[in-house]
């Protein structure tokens, strides 16, 4: 017999989906590093280019800057998550001494949230009763709980480095391209780096909710005016020294 499915069920392929990935720690890095090497080496490249007229130290500042810019965004993306991945092991073993020292009071405590998220009281001392049967599984829901840390699944400081490396070094190679092509104006770099700015704020808004349009030109502003304050400033001083 073909059993029907029940019309006031809701259908499992309609709820039934899955996110992506905003915990893993690679996912800031990368798309942090992406503009912060556009925008920060767009910029470098203009100020220099306001102080000299000479290409030679403009591609030399470009790559300087490239090398520099990328592995101090790695180094400081991997003290940052490491940190941040050691805290949370330290609150994690805390809550595990927490449980073997007290593990009534931790599972009272447990169903009392239960409690607080509209689960009935007997039914929620029976859901912390399992779960303290298993002394990892009661210390991953208490993380959960208490400090919204997903214990399985903490950031990795090698994934945030080497996405912000790669993602910083793409970024800032894009201004660079004319100059290394042997191109001696700079209307090609400015261009570029402007199309490039635009489609990375569009393509970010891919994993948002803002509309393409609108992440592309708050970054395409964003990036313009770094890199047209810094011609200024590198033409004040250019003037100032010759």
């Amino acid at each position: 017999m073909t059993t029907l499915p029940d019309p006031q069920l809701p259908d499992p392929d309609e709820i039934m989906h899955e996110h992506p990935d905003v915990t893993g720690g690679w996912l800031r890095p990368a798309v942090f590093g992406a503009m912060d090497g556009l925008v920060s080496n767009f910029a470098l490249i203009m100020g220099v280019t306001g102080g000299s007229s000479d290409p030679e130290p403009v591609v030399i500042a470009g790559l300087a800057g490239l090398a520099a810019g990328a592995f101090s965004m790695a180094a400081g993306e991997y003290t940052s998550v490491a940190s941040q991945r050691e805290l949370a092991q330290e609150q994690v073993g805390i809550e595990r001494s927490e449980i073997l020292r007290n593990a009534a009071g931790e599972e009272a405590e447990l169903a009392a949230m239960f409690v607080d998220k509209g689960v009935e009281e007997h039914l929620a001392r029976q859901v912390a009763g399992q779960i303290h049967q298993d002394l990892e599984t009661a210390v991953a829901v208490h993380a959960q709980e208490e400090m919204g840390l997903d214990v399985d699944d903490l950031a990795s400081p090698w994934v945030a480095a080497l996405s912000s490396f790669f993602a910083f070094a793409v970024g800032a190679v894009i201004p660079l391209l004319p100059l290394i092509l042997g191109v001696t104006s700079s209307w090609p770099t400015i261009v570029l780096s402007l199309v490039a700015l635009f489609a990375c704020g569009a393509v970010v808004t891919r994993i948002t909710s803002r509309t393409w349009w609108y992440g592309g030109l708050r970054q395409l502003l964003l990036g313009g005016a770094a890199a047209g304050l810094t011609y200024a400033i590198g033409e004040a001083i250019g003037t100032q020294i010759s």
